[in-house]
């Protein structure tokens, strides 16, 4: 292996390699394609594809922290299946088998896997990937230019995107007053971590993960959009309000003595910090912010949006999300003296959640001037690794959403998932239309 490769992991990506030594930290994304499977042809579009945007292979030196993508054809891995009667219910099985597929832990290897679900005059296109090497937002590009490109027999120009981002230091030395602010509120974060519910975590065996999914009703967007707009929320703060609730109503309450709050998290993307768009830098720039609540009995949703922003928006303008990055550094540095069955459990002790939420507005990166024909459905799947037992994928594609709800089976029953879903469902479906 090179002495020095070429790519540096950025804080977030050393974690979720430190998170892959314990169980696959895959991602998935899956697409509708108005054309008819033609397996040898996609395949060969896919690895001349990967090649023409120097993605094909990459060298990983895991101890080190490095990367580096490296020239050569591409080994595409195309699983073709039958979709059958129920195309939906395959996807959703084989969504599930791939994000329990681990990719090669060091060395060379192509850091993404493809399936075709063949549903005769459509089929659906998913690709499965190292997590770690990538953002849903450049998996997404990625994606449109697969989909699109096949529909079009190629025609689609080339793309070559930036493989080597920078690393947070830039954004610490710019923020640095705020990092150190952070700091100085850490005993703070931990006094809310100690008040919050610990989630189950079984760190005496592998955590498979499940995967649930449901599409919400068609007004859903415009309602969360409108809902939000009149209280004076985020969308976002509203789906976490919601979340909340709906674990309230799931985690026993003998399991909060002496604890009486819950913790979520949302997943925060830097790119905009100091990156250019999905379009032009490939690779992954994630942080998260935490919010934790006491969710009393009788609480209503408006007045909880209400307390979630307030929290949100100082994490906002503060920018506590450097505070997480910096709790990820200290985290990798205790790691090397933890046992397997330890690193486990360490941060569902020392960092309490219960779901984490990420979502993707696909409508906002895709052109729809590379289809002639619109492309059908978009779910997708994430990691939960062993920040949370659930995480919840909201993906927002054609004016439609789409909830994908991962869990931790060894944590979280299928039975407790669906609930969880539901419950969200129902939320959103209470809301008026405006």
């Amino acid at each position: 292996m090179p002495a020095r490769l070429a790519g540096k992991l950025n804080l977030f990506q050393a974690m979720v390699l430190r998170w892959r030594e314990l169980d696959p930290y895959v991602a998935v994304h899956m697409v509708g394609v108005p054309r008819r499977l033609e397996a040898a042809r996609l395949k060969a579009y896919i690895g001349a594809e990967l090649e023409a945007a120097g993605l094909a292979r990459i060298v990983l030196d895991a101890r080190r922290r490095r990367f580096e993508f490296v020239s050569g054809p591409a080994a595409i891995d195309l699983a073709v299946l039958a979709g059958g009667d129920d195309p939906p219910s395959v996807g959703r099985a084989e969504i599930e088998r791939q994000l329990n597929g681990a990719f090669p832990s060091d060395g060379a290897f192509t850091p993404f896997r493809f399936f075709a679900i063949d549903a005769g005059a459509t089929f659906e296109l998913g690709i499965a990937y190292d997590h770690f090497i990538a953002g849903g937002d450049s998996i997404a590009v990625l994606l449109e230019r697969l989909a699109a490109g096949y529909g079009a027999d190629g025609a689609v120009g080339t793309w070559s995107p930036r493989r080597y981002p920078r690393t947070y230091g830039r954004l610490f030395r710019r923020d640095l007053g705020y990092a150190l602010r952070g700091l100085l509120r850490l005993p703070a974060m931990a006094a809310s971590c100690r008040r919050s519910v610990r989630a189950p975590c079984h760190g005496d065996r592998s955590a498979g993960t499940g995967f649930v999914s449901f599409r919400a009703p068609d007004h859903a967007l415009a309602a969360l959009l409108g809902t939000a707009k009149a209280w004076r929320v985020t969308m976002n703060d509203l789906v976490l309000a919601m979340l909340l609730r709906a674990l309230a109503d799931v985690v026993p309450r003998a399991h909060r003595s002496g604890r009486n709050e819950l913790g979520v998290a949302s997943i925060v993307n830097l790119r905009a910090e100091f990156e250019s768009d999905a379009h032009d830098t490939f690779g992954l720039f994630l942080a998260s912010l935490r919010v934790s609540h006491p969710v009393p009995d009788g609480t209503g949703l408006e007045q909880l949006a209400a307390e979630v922003h307030a929290e949100t928006e100082r994490i906002k303008r503060q920018k506590l999300y450097l505070q997480t990055l910096v709790a990820l550094g200290w985290t990798g540095l205790a790691w090397r003296f933890l046992s397997p069955g330890r690193r486990r459990r360490f941060l569902a002790k020392h960092y309490p959640l219960w779901a984490g939420v990420t979502g993707l507005n696909i409508d906002a990166l895709w052109s729809a001037a590379t289809f002639r024909d619109a492309p059908i459905g978009y779910t997708r799947a994430v990691p939960t690794g062993p920040l949370a037992p659930l995480a919840v994928a909201i993906t927002t594609f054609r004016g439609a959403m789409q909830f994908g709800v991962s869990f931790r089976q060894a944590d979280v029953t299928s039975d407790t998932a669906t609930r969880i879903a539901r419950a969200l469902l129902g939320q959103i479906e209470a809301l008026p239309s405006r």
